[in-house]
């Protein structure tokens, strides 16, 4: 879509607005230092170092919370209020105002508590998880629901506590909107799932059966993040337990993980975080520290690596260039045709129980789990003994299959370690939301499947940062879908993509 050339955000801005630009880029920067040492604690940090590392956070949580919530914060918000503002500074004023707002109404003493509960958390579910033992995480998971029940009472004790928490990480649709979507999405898919299990058609999913040493997933990782366009100059790929990224538009690392039976895996897994870190990179340098050099939230985060990953590494035209690079790491594919690996990239499993690894269409209804089970631990309707029994039973109801073990089910995910209620359904969202974004790319970039094929991927990371990246936090997330797409957000785009490519696949 067309976008008006940006106006200068500081241009004539009120000596309070400036004042309040410095504290927000000061305690950004407060932030961007937690994530450095969350980055090293998951992927560089010996496995002793925790308890140094609790109390790091912690007091780097404190830190952000007192200045955050300083009565300077608020005072400088008020002054603000009748201020004339241009568009981009009252968007600012907004953000912050959101954020002070929130701290202000929790106690930094639970900031600080709930801060080093993560970090106790996380080794105990790394530990746990290597040894299939719910019980043994179980105790953290139960004062995590504790303290973030307390953290959404403080913030609006008359509202649904898990939709508080479902605002930390997409302020700008609504729980309803969410649960909407959510809904739309199992029952289109639940019997499109249920016809492709039916399916007479035979995909080649034995393609890419055999060994594959991690050394030599490692060496194609990197050759992806090249083709699609990654700056190592800024970043670097790293392994990890499970895959994220963590930075901001001048150092943006990207992690992954590698199964030596699933080089598809290592794939996808690279190609959606090179999404997410791309996002950030392309965000305006000249605004780092502030909401309009900050991402927009999840729902949008998740569409980046969801386009990235699904629309582009899962097609047959990426496999046209890619399949010769794949094949040069593992000759034992050669004879593998285009047609083959786009096939075995994108059947459906009948039998997967990992988010993770799983199809692009099984993938909603993980995440559909999950969020039931986490929106129930907050409302106090599920109590965490229950976890994995209610876990295994939502499997076999929505997925025909159960788990034999804690480490392939309740235990699968990290997010829980750090207190992350609320987080699940912005997966779903932003597949949803990267249907929409690319249907507006391929209608507004000549031939962008051949250019896709011929690895050339300029015209769509342009597209992309001059419709979403360079926007940071200015616009709220309807506004920004619609401004890129000429459509409010919707499922539409999803659902007919979905069922044109699967229909094709299998014959439905």
């Amino acid at each position: 879509m067309a976008t008006e050339a940006a106006p200068d955000e500081s241009a004539s801005a009120p000596d309070a607005y400036e004042a309040l630009l410095d504290r927000v880029q000061r305690w950004n920067a407060v932030g961007s230092a937690s994530g450095v040492l969350g980055w090293d604690q998951q992927v560089m940090m010996p496995e002793g170092g925790t308890p140094a590392r609790s109390k790091q956070l912690s007091a780097l949580s404190s830190v952000h919370h007192d200045m955050v919530t300083a009565d300077e914060t608020g005072e400088l918000l008020d002054e603000l209020d009748d201020a004339d503002l241009t568009d981009e500074q009252a968007a600012v004023v907004r953000e912050v105002r959101r954020e002070y707002e929130r701290a202000d109404a929790v106690p930094v003493e639970l900031v600080e508590e709930i801060s080093e509960t993560g970090s106790e958390a996380l080794q105990a579910w790394e530990e746990a998880k290597a040894e299939d033992d719910f019980d043994e995480f179980a105790p953290y998971l139960e004062k995590h629901v504790e303290l973030k029940r307390e953290y959404a009472e403080h913030i609006d004790p008359d509202r649904d506590p898990y939709e508080v928490l479902f605002e930390e990480f997409e302020p700008c649709l609504s729980m309803e909107r969410a649960e909407s979507i959510l809904t739309e999405l199992r029952e289109a898919l639940v019997p499109m799932i249920e016809d492709i299990r039916e399916s007479d058609v035979e995909l080649a999913v034995d393609t890419f059966e055999g060994t594959f040493p991690e050394d030599d997933q490692e060496a194609l990782s990197r050759d992806a993040l090249e083709l699609v366009g990654y700056d190592f100059d800024r970043g670097r790929l790293d392994v990890s337990s499970h895959p994220f990224t963590s930075g901001n538009q001048f150092d943006c690392r990207v992690t992954t993980r590698f199964d030596e039976t699933d080089p598809l895996g290592a794939v996808g897994s690279t190609i959606h975080e090179f999404g997410h870190a791309q996002y950030n990179l392309g965000l305006p340098r000249e605004h780092f520290g502030t909401p309009l050099g900050t991402s927009r939230d999840l729902s949008v985060h998740e569409s980046q690596s969801r386009l990235w990953e699904n629309h582009v590494g899962r097609s047959e035209a990426f496999w046209q260039e890619f399949l010769p690079v794949f094949q040069e790491h593992f000759p034992q594919t050669e004879e593998a045709t285009v047609r083959d690996a786009y096939e075995a990239f994108n059947q459906v499993y009948e039998d997967n129980l990992i988010r993770v690894e799983a199809d692009e269409l099984t993938y909603h209804l993980h995440i559909v789990i999950r969020f039931e089970i986490e929106r129930d631990l907050v409302r106090g309707d599920l109590d965490v003994e229950d976890v994995p029994e209610v876990w295994n039973d939502k499997y076999e109801e929505y997925l025909g299959i159960r788990p034999d073990t804690d480490s392939e089910g309740c235990l699968q995910d990290i997010h829980w370690s750090h207190g992350n209620f609320g987080y699940f359904p912005t997966y779903s969202l932003g597949s949803v939301m990267a249907a929409q974004l690319f249907e507006a790319a391929e209608a507004e970039i000549d031939d962008l499947d051949a250019k896709i094929a011929e690895g050339e991927f300029d015209d769509l990371r342009d597209w992309l940062g001059e419709n979403v990246h360079r926007h940071g936090a200015r616009y709220e997330t309807n506004e920004l879908v619609k401004r890129a797409t000429g459509e409010d957000f919707s499922a539409d785009a999803f659902l007919d993509y979905v069922d044109e490519k699967y229909g094709e696949l299998y014959g439905i």
